[in-house]
């Protein structure tokens, strides 16, 4: 009887996952990190570009309740410049995402 030759696959993948860079961030464990520090200070403005332009969209309450005032609600400021700002924050946000230095 021949015996038959038995091929097995191996289960660990040797993918080197490093970044070539000269100031690496790294994990205790010798993983890199997947955003550096200017990454963080872009989401942290994008974020308070977004929370800015939610508090310029906030009020809008009648100071009487018995009259009504469309220059409190519909004004610039909650209309247009507010969800610019968010806009504007969001786009800081994907910018963030996908800086890479």
């Amino acid at each position: 009887m021949a015996k038959d030759k038995i091929y097995t696959r191996s289960t660990s993948l040797d993918i080197n996952t490093t970044v070539p860079t000269s100031q690496e961030t790294k994990l205790e464990s010798g993983t890199p990190l997947l955003f550096n520090a200017n990454n963080y200070k872009l989401i942290a403005a994008g974020l308070g570009l977004i929370f800015l332009g939610l508090l310029l969209m906030s009020g809008g309450h009648m100071p009487d309740n018995n009259t009504w005032d469309e220059s409190l609600i519909y004004s610039f400021r909650r209309i247009t410049l507010a969800p610019m700002v968010i806009i504007a924050g969001l786009v800081v946000e994907i910018y963030a995402i996908f800086y890479k230095k």
